[in-house]
């Protein structure tokens, strides 16, 4: 089975809260990221909280990076998304994490979009998949 895309989440941990409190170095950040991973910018969005804190989005081709910024914690929660086989998330996740100043980094990779097989009406457990059948926890969390 093949995958759409490619989901990074990050812990980013002992961030330059300079750098991560900063709303302009972070949209630069962000956006640098996805072009040195090869991604089409489409739209950026970012806000700076008062009294600390930034919060933003680049949306790209092929998918999206976001953040959310904790600098009185030097924390940073980074998520990348990209679908597709031309651009590689970890690219962006690991200039992300350097130019954060980061010192410690927790991630883990999701694939999205696992779909069966063409001629199959199976999901990955082998069980045909009917609408209603995800498991109220799933949903809930």
């Amino acid at each position: 089975m093949k995958a759409l895309g490619r989901h990074i989440l990050a812990e980013v941990y002992g961030c330059d809260p300079t750098v991560i409190n900063d709303v302009e170095k972070v949209e630069r950040i962000l956006v640098d990221a996805a072009l040195k991973a090869g991604a089409e910018v489409r739209e950026v969005a970012f806000h700076k909280f008062s009294p600390q804190g930034v919060s933003g989005m680049v949306i790209i081709s092929e998918s999206h990076l976001a953040v959310h910024t904790w600098p009185e914690l030097g924390y940073a929660a980074v998520d990348v998304f990209t679908c597709g086989e031309h651009v590689d998330p970890w690219v962006s996740m690991r200039y992300i994490c350097e130019a954060f100043g980061a010192q410690n980094v927790t991630a883990t990779e999701t694939l999205r979009g696992i779909l069966p097989e063409k001629n199959s009406a199976s999901n990955q457990s082998g069980r045909p998949w009917q609408p209603g059948s995800v498991p109220a926890q799933a949903v809930a969390g």
